[in-house]
């Protein structure tokens, strides 16, 4: 019988799982650099008679990404999210702003997969750490259970837009 259990500490020469063989070229991908919280905003003008809340709430959210490139060959990327809460009268309950971002190093990745990378792989890395930020700001202002985003699907909405870019008339006296 043998033991199928790989050794804890492989050889130093062994290319970690999933890694291209040497001399085998690499895939296109990315890589993040950082990440970082560049703007945040939580209001909750009522408290604390908004945390004793009857009724569900309405829940008004968006979702914005964008990317720009820099001088030196890296991206920024930022997901920008917006969740307003009013109760059932319209009253506020909650409000939070949070704009997230990413430095991403792209490699192997052709010109024309730059954007869609930029627009949908790069945000589907940054969304989980966006709404832990969400759901402690939530949280910490006293809300039980704290809120949480549900999972987004970003080609969709890159797909959306695209078409809604498409289908706009051009402007006047443009090409």
């Amino acid at each position: 019988m043998t033991d199928a259990t790989p050794p804890a500490n492989p050889p130093a020469d062994t290319p970690p799982a999933g890694a291209p063989e040497q001399g085998q070229p690499a895939g296109p991908g990315f890589r993040i650099l950082a990440q970082y919280v560049r703007d945040l905003s939580f209001e909750n003008p009522r408290a604390p008679e908004s945390l004793r809340l009857e009724g569900k709430p309405q829940i008004d959210m968006g979702v914005e990404m964008g990317a720009q490139g820099r001088p030196d060959g890296l991206f920024e990327v930022d997901l920008k999210m917006s969740v307003k809460s009013t109760s059932e009268d319209g009253k506020p309950v909650f409000q939070v702003e949070l704009v997230y971002g990413g430095l991403f190093a792209l490699s192997g990745v052709s010109e024309q997969d730059i954007e869609p990378m930029l627009l949908i792989e790069c945000p589907r890395y940054l969304f989980p750490y966006a709404r832990e930020v969400i759901s402690r700001a939530t949280g910490d202002g006293g809300f039980y259970p704290p809120f949480l985003i549900d999972p987004i699907d970003f080609a969709a909405i890159y797909m959306s837009r695209q078409e809604q870019i498409a289908r706009s008339p051009a402007e006047p006296g443009q090409a």
